[in-house]
């Protein structure tokens, strides 16, 4: 979202911030009452013709603790890159987050990192090897012992150079990626993490998987950032959290992404069961190599009740989360109460939020298949266990409903998501051969747990969306 017209002013980026992020498609605790809490910043390097330090320009990645109002205790933790200018850009007034007075009588003009230029040429800095950098200390010194970030690529890959135009991509809620296409050489999307977590993010170890064993149904890994930050404010030395940052993976041109392709094919009335056949079969090619590169293991009797217990812990969620769900509570319980799950198959890694909007059509290649985070509202140690492949089918079940009904298709609407749904399995079945078809009572628990998930995702975020998913959990329920 634009900032306000009327600059905020402020001392202390506490008054900046804190009015700021709550309005940012990315914020993870929309409706929730909470309170912005500064943890540090790391200084990047500022670079671009002319050489070295510029003394009016600073580019800084704050990190930031969202901190529950009623608790006190730290819900998510926020990377919030920005620049500080001590001249206003004549034109960023559309992402001036605020003006910030110094102790010198000065003022800096604070911008949106990732829609100033100085930000995205210090990141392609990093990606292409150039000196780690550091964290701010109490003193305003940089120092490692109060975080760091470093580029990394796989052996081969190249990023472009600072100075190469870039733009941020618009209609993303959880991160922010701007695409960078230089003169020369090949172009990239660079995806700044939002919501900071320890350990790697699963879609720098995914990608860079999948292109080390040559799997062209996922991007190609071009580099990532990584880099380490405070605990808590002032915290240094041991106290250090690492993660990672940013990823960046080559950007494919002149592809569309299949949430656009479907919705167009309803609307026009277009059967989609070729595209949805070939969706199915790149889906069960990328489980495969999935299987082969990372950790999988045999499902156990345990792995069976403890997917129907988090099932009766996401409908408990979901029921104090969502209101809409009120009227089916009983219902829900007693439907989770009757399943029996045993026999499972084997686990493995998987995509963890598989969707339409997760997939791009590219020109001579086919389906591709993006964005290997998981489902943002769960914690980054459950999405990068071994799970059933099968949730991400029922995944793309769901966005095929979405899709028919997003669309205004009524009854013709539903029967193209039903054949979409049928060529998808169909798709998938013809590379593993195993129908997912055939396990309709684990079809179903995990279409309702997939939907369940969305129905508090849009009270949060699209409240007019609410209706979509809380239909299929009537569907389901039904029978």
């Amino acid at each position: 979202m634009s900032t306000p017209a009327e600059p905020r002013t402020g001392g202390h980026l506490n008054d900046l911030l804190g009015p700021w992020i709550p309005h940012q498609r990315w914020y993870p605790a929309k409706g929730r009452e909470a309170r912005m809490e500064v943890v540090g910043a790391l200084q990047l390097p500022v670079v671009g013709p002319g050489s070295g330090e510029d003394p009016d320009v600073r580019v800084l990645v704050h990190v930031v603790r969202v901190v529950g109002a009623a608790t006190g205790a730290a819900t998510d933790v926020v990377q919030v890159p920005l620049v500080h200018r001590r001249h206003a850009r004549e034109d960023g007034a559309a992402h001036l987050v605020g003006v910030l007075s110094d102790a010198d009588g000065g003022s800096w003009h604070v911008y949106d990192g990732p829609q100033d230029p100085a930000f995205t040429d210090a990141l392609l800095a990093l990606l292409a090897g150039g000196e780690p950098a550091e964290g701010l200390s109490a003193d305003g010194s940089r120092t490692s012992a109060a975080g760091t970030a470093t580029g990394r690529r796989p052996q081969g890959a190249s990023t472009p150079a600072p100075g190469s135009p870039a733009r941020v991509l618009r209609g993303e809620q959880s991160n922010t990626s701007i695409i960078v296409e230089p003169a020369e050489g090949e172009p990239v999307i660079v995806k700044v993490f939002r919501t900071l977590h320890a350990g790697r993010n699963p879609d720098v170890e995914v990608q860079a998987a999948m292109t080390a064993a040559g799997v062209d149904a996922v991007p190609h890994l071009a580099g990532w950032l990584e880099g380490s930050w405070a605990a808590s404010p002032g915290d240094t030395g041991d106290a250090l959290v690492s993660g990672d940052l940013a990823v960046a993976s080559e950007f494919l041109s002149g592809a569309q992404d299949a949430w656009r392709e479907a919705t167009a094919a309803v609307a026009e009335g277009r059967d989609f069961s070729g595209p949805a056949r070939d969706l199915g079969a790149a889906t069960a090619q990328v489980h495969r190599a999935l299987a082969a590169e990372l950790p999988s293991r045999p499902a156990t009797a345990a792995d069976a009740e403890e997917l129907v217990a988090g099932l009766r812990r996401r409908t408990d969620w979901a029921l104090e989360s969502a209101p809409a769900l009120a009227e089916h509570a009983d219902a829900l319980r007693a439907a989770v109460g009757r399943l029996d799950l045993t026999g499972l198959p084997d686990l493995q890694r998987v995509h963890g939020d598989y969707h339409l909007g997760q997939v791009l059509l590219v020109p001579g290649r086919g389906w591709v298949l993006l964005d290997f985070e998981g489902e943002p509202l769960r914690p980054l140690s459950e999405r990068t266990l071994p799970d059933l492949a099968l949730r991400d089918v029922a995944g793309m079940l769901r966005s095929f409903d979405y899709a028919a009904r997003q669309a205004g298709g009524g009854e013709a609407g539903q029967a193209w998501a039903a054949s979409a749904r049928d060529a998808f399995c169909e798709g998938y079945a013809g590379v593993t051969g195993a129908d997912p078809r055939e396990r309709g009572d684990l079809l179903d628990a995990l279409e309702l747990d997939k939907a369940l998930y969305e129905v508090v995702y849009e009270t949060r975020n699209r409240p007019d969306w609410v209706p979509v998913p809380l239909a299929a959990v009537e569907r389901i329920l039904a029978g």
